[in-house]
Order: structure tokens, then C-alpha cells, then sequence
């Protein structure tokens, strides 16, 4: 399984507050070691990385996750607990 957090950079470079508060709560419950790529999406980059990514899988909102498992199609989360839930406690 491949976990991967996709979390917005706004356009004065700062991370959105909830992405932060996303992060800072993975890395209180020692989850933060289950997630395997941290992607960026800039707000100012239709191109970053991130954006591309939020594009392909039609998220509009951030942070997200991405879960891949071999042979079956990606899971998209946008909700923290019901990924935190189902993922990472399951």
C-alpha cells in the first residue's frame, strides 16, 4: 500500500492552516511514518506537482490522500478521520 498526502502551499508560501493541522495531528498519533510521499500543490502553480494531482483525481479541496493498493483502482480521501478511520486504524 502507497499513502500519499497531498497538502496546499497558498500563494504567500505558507501551508492552508488545515493541511497544518492535518500534518501536526499525523505526527502526534505516529502516523506520520505510515505516509509514503508528502506532494505540494501551489496555489500559484497549475503545474506543481500537487495541482496536477488534484486535477487527475478531480479534488478540489486540500489536504487530500491518495491510497494505492496493487491491482485496484486509487482511493481518494479528503476527509482526515474517515481516512484516519479506515486507513491508518483499520
Amino acid at each position: 500500500m502507497k499513502i500519499t498526502l497531498v497538502k496546499k502551499i497558498l500563494s504567500d508560501g505558507s501551508p492552508c492552516r488545515k493541511c497544518a493541522d492535518v500534518l501536526q495531528r499525523l505526527e502526534a498519533s505516529g502516523h506520520l511514518a505510515r505516509i509514503d510521499e508528502i506532494v505540494e500543490a501551489h496555489e500559484t502553480d497549475p503545474n506543481s506537482a500537487g495541482m496536477l494531482l488534484a486535477k487527475q483525481y478531480d479534488v478540489d479541496r486540500a489536504p487530500f490522500f491518495i491510497v494505492e493498493e496493487s491491482g485496484q483502482p486509487a482511493q481518494i480521501y479528503t476527509v482526515y478521520m474517515k481516512f484516519l478511520m479506515e486507513v491508518l486504524e483499520a
